[in-house]
């Protein structure tokens, strides 16, 4: 069976990590929305350039630019063994049309991952992750103990490298936290309500897991799923 799979979680829930983990196991490509933005807008595309004029502005792509940017992307080569979406959709309309869009590609769904997560948990854990200034996969948090950074000469250094360690700005900048968390938890159009159309559909399967819970836990949960 093929493993055309949708991820969903809040900022903050490890949806990265997982997916990278998930990616690995099959071998199948892990497709961040942002990137294809970039890609397309990078390589200066038609559709790029449309994007791009409502990025200007500040305004959103609209779903007849996004999705079909989304689609040509899961119909390249290196997807025909499956792949992993993350980032998208983010509103119920953009679930609706990506599922639709995608059964009119040939393209079923097959699973719908989504990684549950208490809003505060969620934010707390934003603002505790700290980045090694030498290499950003080190992970270091304030708030995990598998995880936390080392303290030397009075201050926090990385735990994996002894390194100094940053915060990104927009990890502790609590307004922009709550306006994507606000997107995300938002049931009745927002990117929970797509979870939930997905949930009440006859579709791919939902495969629901506790993104409280470590790392391994979590990918325990989703592996004995697939």
């Amino acid at each position: 069976m093929g493993k055309n799979i949708l991820v969903f979680g809040p900022n903050g829930s490890g949806k990265g990590t997982q997916g990278a983990i998930v990616q690995k196991k099959y071998e199948i490509p892990h497709i961040e929305s942002g990137a294809i933005f970039r890609e397309h807008i990078g390589g200066g595309t038609e559709l790029g350039k449309k994007a791009k004029e409502f990025i200007d502005r500040g305004d959103l792509v609209p779903d007849d630019i996004t999705i079909p940017m989304m689609i040509a992307r899961l119909q390249k080569d290196d997807c025909e063994a499956g792949w992993i979406l993350d980032g998208f959709p983010r509103s119920k309309d953009q679930a609706i049309t990506l599922a639709e869009t995608l059964e009119k590609e040939g393209l079923a769904l097959d699973y719908v991952i989504e990684i549950v997560l208490d809003r505060g948990i969620a934010k707390e854990r934003i603002m505790g992750r700290r980045l090694c200034v030498k290499d950003n996969n080190h992970p270091n948090h304030i708030a995990f103990e598998a995880i936390k950074p080392v303290e030397k000469d009075g201050k926090l250094v990385c735990r994996v490298c002894g390194a100094d360690l940053i915060t990104r700005p927009d990890d502790q900048d609590e307004d922009a936290i709550d306006k994507r968390h606000g997107i995300y938890y938002d049931e009745t159009t927002g990117t929970m309500a797509a979870v939930n159309y997905f949930k009440s559909g006859s579709g791919p399967k939902v495969i629901s897991v506790d993104g409280s819970k470590s790392i391994g836990e979590v990918t325990d949960s989703i592996m004995n799923e697939l």
